[in-house]
């Protein structure tokens, strides 16, 4: 029962969140109207870490609601239903709203006031959590204690070895590449992608749902 208190007075703080409209840490602040994005757990032993949200998601304030979502889904061999299941699923992107778009429309990356300011109180609210899959650098960077590789490609290659080590906040990390259509060139020419890693990740997701 505490920890559920917690979960929900933590989600309110984060959702009223304005410091990067108001009092941001990093300029320019954010150009828009903050609307985070999040889904804490006080029973889900795996947390989603992603980027940040894309403009769908900002306007529907639902994760991962895009075709990035329905081939990560695909990737964990899960529903929309159980995905979107608060007691097996927990979703913590690096950052909690859309940044914006650079000169060139790609999205901002995400904004760092987010980890910062919430993500070590977060997991800390939910110490249950027994699998983080990271998806790309942001999150890897974040999640991986002592990583070794500089590049998502090389990170998500050492899968096992990284796979293998708790980490000191008590989980174990799966890196993932972001499922992006741009990644489609990148999964062709990795076919141990999906020969291996998603085999091996599929199984290891059905164990802790």
């Amino acid at each position: 029962m505490k920890q559920c208190n917690q979960i929900i007075k933590l989600e309110k703080e984060i959702y009223s969140c304005r410091v990067c409209i108001q009092q941001p840490h990093y300029f320019p602040p954010l150009p828009h109207e903050p609307k985070p994005v999040v889904y804490l757990s006080e029973t889900a032993l795996i947390a989603i870490a992603g980027q940040a949200p894309g403009l769908r998601v900002h306007e529907t304030s639902i994760p991962f609601n895009d075709r990035s979502g329905e081939k990560l889904r695909n990737w964990l061999n899960v529903t929309k239903e159980e995905f979107y299941n608060r007691s097996l699923f927990a979703i913590v992107p690096m950052g909690f709203c859309f940044p914006g778009y650079d000169k060139n429309k790609a999205d901002l990356p995400p904004r760092r006031e987010c980890r910062e300011i919430w993500h070590e109180k977060i997991f800390q609210a939910m110490p249950q959590i027994e699998l983080v899959l990271a998806i790309g650098s942001y999150a890897q960077r974040w999640h991986i204690t002592e990583l070794k590789h500089k590049t998502v490609s090389a990170t998500v290659n050492d899968w096992r070895n990284i796979l293998s080590i708790r980490q000191p906040r008590g989980y174990n990390v799966m890196p993932l590449p972001h499922p992006s259509w741009r990644n489609t060139s990148w999964l062709q020419k990795n076919p141990w992608f999906n020969d291996e890693l998603i085999v091996y990740l599929r199984r290891l997701v059905r164990k802790f749902l």
